[in-house]
């Protein structure tokens, strides 16, 4: 279990799900729809959602391309934090969002697998958290013109290395949807 005293919740985390982000991104339709099931299922059982939402040179903050896409909405009081990093704990206000939430377990899902995604769960992992990925609720785009596999086979490694990944006092691994527990 968690390493962090006295934070015994779990949060959704929302990594990245951004017009720009996940436009042409592996089976976004089917990602999008999963990460909307489990935020509902998240408000439903009163686990915080907390939004993550980046921006850079390629992705200017307050575009179109930097916008949540439009199916998923954030709600007044859940906490959105926007980053400029890869790891959605390097240089924003997650770690006090979640400490004040009393959350000790995170549940990630979004975008980009082999970026955002990778950063953000070992980010957490050394941090103390608990980290579980939600192996049908994360993608990523074609990269393969720059040497990288195919996106389904990003998808599959990542959730084949999470799911064995371990750390002293800490929890990880991977979950279907279906599967997800906020308890």
């Amino acid at each position: 279990m968690t390493t962090l005293e006295n934070r015994p919740n779990t949060a959704l985390l929302v990594v990245d799900v951004q017009n720009g982000v996940v436009e042409g991104a592996h089976e976004r339709d089917a990602v999008v729809a999963k990460i909307g099931s489990l935020v509902e299922k998240a408000r439903r059982e009163g686990a915080p959602v907390v939004w993550v939402q980046h921006s850079d040179e390629g992705l200017a903050r307050g575009s179109d391309d930097w916008r949540i896409v439009p199916e998923l909405i954030p709600v007044d009081g859940e906490p959105l934090i926007e980053k400029n990093y890869g790891d959605s704990f390097e240089d924003t206000t997650l770690e006090t969002v979640l400490s004040g939430l009393g959350v000790g377990r995170l549940v990630v899902v979004g975008a980009q697998t082999d970026a955002c995604i990778r950063s953000t769960l070992h980010g957490a992992l050394v941090r103390g958290y608990d980290a579980t990925l939600v192996s049908d609720a994360h993608t990523t785009e074609d990269q393969t013109a720059w040497g990288a596999p195919r996106p389904d086979q990003v998808i599959a490694h990542t959730n084949l290395y999470w799911t064995y990944q371990t750390a002293p006092g800490r929890t990880a691994g991977t979950v279907e949807t279906k599967a997800v527990d906020f308890g």
